[in-house]
């Protein structure tokens, strides 16, 4: 059973363009059956990578091949998990 805390310390990496997008920042639950919707992850910086971020990635959890030691694993086109906050 993987705790958020767990999931925080995993990098994902969509396995279809070998992309990297970060670490999770958050979950989307079904509050009314508990279930984890999808996994949130902060998008790319605005300005050097560093000052604000506009959008954000939404891996749906339907999308996960693989959750490893250090590692998520994810089989989902990049421009539709990339989406505006």
């Amino acid at each position: 059973m993987a705790r958020m805390y767990d999931l925080r310390q995993k990098e994902i990496v969509n396995v279809k363009d070998g992309a990297r997008y970060g670490f999770v920042n958050d979950l989307e639950v079904d509050t009314a059956d508990g279930k984890i919707l999808a996994l949130i992850v902060p998008g790319p910086g605005r300005v050097l990578g560093v000052f604000g971020r506009d959008q954000e990635y939404r891996i749906p959890w339907g999308s996960i091949d693989k959750i490893g030691d250090d590692i998520i694993l994810v089989d989902c086109a990049t421009d539709n998990v990339l989406i505006g906050c």
